[in-house]
């Protein structure tokens, strides 16, 4: 049909299938509105100004005054200036030259706000557009984020995606004003009531809940105001993109299917490429690509750009993580809108034993996940059942069959996290992540640190300060090593925990003995292979502190410094902790600068560490490094102390948030371990509701049931319960723990 003008240029653009989905029967389609004379929203400048026309709201010659720093700018520009009206555009700085050079070619007088206020840039905007519009009495506003003739507009893409394709079953759109996604999913709807909507939004956007971040780079899409004609009803499904994801698909979007397009089609795609692969052979989807890449050849295309905005720091997500509504993202994510739509499952493999494990399942889910914990052996868990979590029963120990058992139980783009309490499946934890597309550490990082000698070598390498060791597999060998080290020595396992067969040795016969029963050990308390190495290492008789890391993207933020006291040789078994540790601060910063170095010779980087330190007379020296929280209830000791739950920060870094850290101590918190000082069968406990009145105590727990058998522990299954207590000081502290533990006393049988 021949166009008698450029206004009725407007619409009728190509329908081009893409590669996305053709090996799978999944037919994927871009509605390339980036073909109209400027963009897509030249549909919506020509119907709200000529419907303005019509009614009279807009008078012949009138000015037209509109906020915009992209596309509907260009299209108010086209339709008013081509109707005879003058056109006031309103921008910020982000608006680009090229933009900005076709905006003024077009005759229009643009207006750049200088600073963005409390609202951000569409705040400042606003305001400078109010101000033009007091300047000309009879100027019109075409208000494209309230107007209706925005949505209205898009009747005509729907008609014309009708029109190409017998049927659509996936719509996925930019969502900025609401208009173009809501107005042609709604006439869509009218005879395809089964469409499946999926919304495309930024990181750092208020469309979806989302917090504002008004310093966001992406154009086209998002908002820093809640726009009136965005229905969310209309909506099934909304991704999330950041600068770095969006721009890095745009790019890929030009090399793979050949279309130079702006970071709003180039975030479409990326979607497109997801529904894609959870979709059925036969399925037809249908993404809006709103924006040509001109405008964006000084940003997105630019390898400048990238390096000037420092974007490869963004994380950068393989694939999107489901996430629960509300849920504050940092990284490609998406939420399923409707109320009957399955939640997104957050995976345990395995557990501690403690109250802890429970706890962390309990925390996901009411963070708004179905808790899953894949085990072995349910019956290990006391408490399993009051938690809610589904249960997934299968060999843990065995990479295939967990990854085959959880991804047959939880569908796999349904996984946003996974996870574990128990350091022995730390790298089954992160096998499975990987295995379903997720972020997970370095499985030869956790491996490297699980295993005791491999860390002291890696240490070694690096330079980092630690007793003198050798790694040994029989009892001739640690003889020879002892006496190369000298006694007294540490023996212990290389791969083990909680201070299991951990002994000074004072003579090289002891440390034989010792390595040779170590040795002799072939399966660890969870079934597990052990390594049948034992590590026979310089005792350091200085005092023991533990330092609490977390690592990010940002890299590994400091927690703090956890103050240790464990009994007397020849076993190792922690007996008290205190936090804040009362540390000079120079002593403080070189502990942390050594365990940072440690940390990075380790290949360690995301999540939890706690790394066990001596402070010898030549500085700190580094004990072990685990990639986990620390044990010994010390992450209840940071919340009483800092009132910030490390569990949960836990759980909210595995599924992709920013965890919440503590940014100090507003008080001293410590815990106190109740051991037996003879051996026998426990009778009764008496004086703990005595101990739990003593000021400043907050927990008294006895774990040890009347009729078991106990003994001064070797290990720190031998403990039998705990004190914990808070105060104002570190003296307060300890004595509360001193006071309540006096006033326990354990009753035994069989002395």
């Amino acid at each position: 049909m021949l166009s008698q003008n450029v206004i009725e240029a407007i619409g009728r653009t190509p329908l081009v299938r893409l590669k996305l989905g053709a090996e799978r029967g999944v037919e994927v389609y871009a509605k390339l509105e980036m073909n109209n004379l400027f963009a897509m929203k030249d549909r919506v400048a020509r119907q709200i100004i000529t419907e303005a026309r019509r009614t009279g709201v807009l008078a012949e010659g009138a000015p037209i005054v509109e906020s915009s720093s992209g596309t509907m700018a260009l299209g108010v520009a086209l339709v008013g200036t081509s109707l005879g009206h003058p056109v006031h555009i309103v921008t910020d700085p982000r608006i680009d030259r090229t933009t900005l050079a076709k905006l003024e070619a077009l005759g229009c007088e643009v207006h750049v706000v200088p600073a963005m206020d409390d609202r951000g840039w569409q705040g400042a905007r606003l305001t400078r557009l109010r101000e033009i519009m007091d300047a000309n009495p009879g100027a019109f506003w075409p208000r494209q984020y309230e107007n209706p003739q925005n949505p209205a507009a898009y009747r005509y893409l729907a008609e014309e995606l009708l029109t190409d394709l017998e049927s659509v079953d996936v719509l996925v759109g930019a969502v900025g004003s609401g208009g173009s996604l809501c107005g042609t999913s709604r006439v869509l709807r009218e005879s395809l009531p089964y469409l499946h909507v999926v919304g495309v939004d930024c990181v750092g956007s208020v469309l979806f809940g989302q917090p504002d971040r008004p310093k966001r780079l992406q154009s086209g899409l998002g908002n820093s105001l809640h726009p009136q004609n965005l229905d969310h009803s209309l909506i099934d499904e909304v991704h999330w993109l950041n600068d770095r994801e969006a721009f890095g698909a745009t790019r890929e979007l030009a090399r793979e299917e050949k279309l130079f397009a702006g970071n709003t089609s180039g975030s479409v795609y990326r979607v497109l490429g997801a529904v894609a692969e959870r979709s059925e052979p036969g399925m037809v989807i249908v993404g809006i690509f709103p924006d040509r890449g001109d405008r964006y050849a000084d940003t997105v295309h630019s390898d400048a750009y990238w390096a000037e905005q420092e974007l490869e720091r963004l994380p950068l997500a393989g694939r999107p993580r489901q996430v629960p509504a509300g849920t504050e993202v940092q990284t490609w994510s998406y939420v399923l809108t409707r109320d009957d739509a399955p939640r997104p499952a957050f995976v345990f493999v395995e557990s501690n034993t403690t109250g802890t494990g429970m706890l962390a399942l309990r925390i996901a889910a009411e963070a708004g996940y179905e808790a899953v914990l894949a085990t072995n052996d349910p019956g290990r868990y006391l408490g399993l059942a009051g938690t809610g979590a589904t249960v997934v029963e299968c060999d843990t120990d065995e990479s295939a069959a967990l990854i085959d058992a959880v991804t047959k139980a939880v569908e796999p783009e349904r996984i946003a996290a996974v996870s574990t309490t128990s350091e022995f499946y730390l790298i089954a934890a992160a096998g499975l992540a990987t295995a379903v597309g997720l972020p997970a550490e370095d499985v030869q990082a956790i491996a490297g640190c699980r295993n005791k000698g491999s860390l002291r070598r890696a240490l070694e390498r690096a330079g980092v300060r630690q007793p003198a060791f050798e790694v040994v597999q029989d009892g001739a060998a640690a003889a020879a090593a002892a006496a190369r080290i000298g006694t007294p020595c540490v023996v212990k396992p290389v791969d083990d925990s909680g201070s299991t067969r951990v002994r000074r040795c004072d003579t090289a016969e002891q440390a034989a003995a010792l390595a040779a029963e170590i040795v002799a050990v072939r399966e660890n308390g969870r079934g597990q292979a052990t390594a049948g190495e034992a590590l026979v290492e310089q005792f350091l008789d200085a005092p023991e502190f533990s330092v609490e890391m977390f690592g990010t993207d940002g890299g590994h933020r400091l927690v703090g410094i956890t103050e240790k006291t464990v009994t007397g040789a020849p076993n190792f078994v922690e007996s008290r902790h205190i936090v804040p540790a009362a540390l000079p601060a120079e002593a403080a910063q070189e502990m942390e600068a050594t365990v940072r170095a440690a940390l990075a010779a380790a290949g360690l980087g995301r999540g939890p560490s706690h790394t066990e330190v001596k402070l010898t007379a030549d500085g700190s020296a580094i004990v072990e490094i685990n990639p986990r929280l620390a044990g010994g209830l010390i992450p209840e000791l940071y919340r009483l102390a800092t009132g910030v739950d490390l569990l949960a920060a836990q759980v909210g870094h595995a599924a992709g948030a920013e965890p919440v850290l503590p940014g100090g101590f507003t008080r001293y918190a410590g815990i106190q371990f109740i051991m037996p000082t003879e051996a026998g069968e426990l009778e009764r406990v008496t004086g703990v509701e005595e101990a739990l009145a003593v000021e400043g105590v907050e927990q008294v727990t006895v774990t040890a049931a009347a009729g078991r058998r106990v003994a001064p522990p070797t290990d720190a299954y031998g403990r039998i319960g705990h004190i914990i207590a808070a105060g104002e000081s570190r003296a307060a502290v300890v004595e509360a723990l001193e006071r309540a533990r006096a006033l326990i006393a354990l009753h035994l049988r069989d002395r």
